[in-house]
């Protein structure tokens, strides 16, 4: 593993470490080596999975689900 356990680091380290590893996600895919994007893969579900587990309950945007989606696209339910 990369970095600081998950489970180590507080709320605002938490999120500062997602948002830098969304901010790379796309180089990654497009000009990573398959280790490097297998090790991105790998501490990205460590983090999110860590948030989520933080967070069972959080706020869902109602346009972030398919019923939202449907509705934004103008489609028949």
């Amino acid at each position: 593993m990369t970095g600081v356990e998950p489970d180590q680091l507080d709320d605002q380290q938490l999120i500062k470490e997602l948002e830098a590893i969304h901010r790379t996600r796309h180089t990654t895919l497009l000009h990573g080596s398959d280790d490097a994007l297998r090790t991105h893969n790998e501490r990205m579900a460590e983090l999110e999975g860590e948030y989520l587990r933080r967070h069972p309950r959080r706020s869902v945007a109602a346009g972030r689900t398919r019923e939202g989606a449907r509705e934004r696209g103008g489609a028949d339910s």
